[in-house]
């Protein structure tokens, strides 16, 4: 039985991320399970790219991304008890791992594109947090 879903989403591909939050309110509500929704910002703070960045765009971009995360889960799921809101900055695959032990999760829900060359080449985040997961993990093909 599931007791704890993590759900994890990219806020610039609002349509997929959209589905993805659907899919895991149904689940969700299925299970009778508490549903938590992460999106993860790249860091550009500790690289040569961060230094044209002004101080607090990170955390400009982290407040945003919550106020967004927020307004979506509502509209997906404006019937749905209490969601867990999470904005972590890092590499994706890495924090959504990270934030599925910290909640403990049973279940991780990502969204998968087709892949193009690159994702063969490097591999795509669904598949890594896929590979590295310590629980099971669902794929929805967008």
């Amino acid at each position: 039985m599931t007791q704890r879903i993590l759900c994890a989403v990219d806020l610039t591909h609002d349509k997929d991320a959209r589905a993805i939050l659907k899919e895991a309110g149904r689940l969700a509500r299925m299970e009778n399970a508490r549903l938590s929704v992460a999106t993860v910002l790249p860091d550009y703070g500790s690289s040569f790219v961060g230094s044209f960045f002004k101080d607090g765009t990170m955390k400009g971009a982290a407040e945003a991304a919550s106020k967004a995360l927020h307004e979506m889960t509502e509209e997906v799921l404006p019937d749905f008890k209490q969601v867990q809101c999470i904005v972590a900055i890092g590499t994706a695959y890495e924090e959504v791992l990270q934030a599925a032990e910290k909640i403990s999760a049973d279940l991780i829900i990502v969204g998968a594109h087709k892949p193009d060359f690159a994702d063969r080449v490097i591999g795509p985040n669904a598949a890594r947090v896929a590979r590295y997961a310590k629980t099971s993990v669902l794929v929805l093909r967008l």
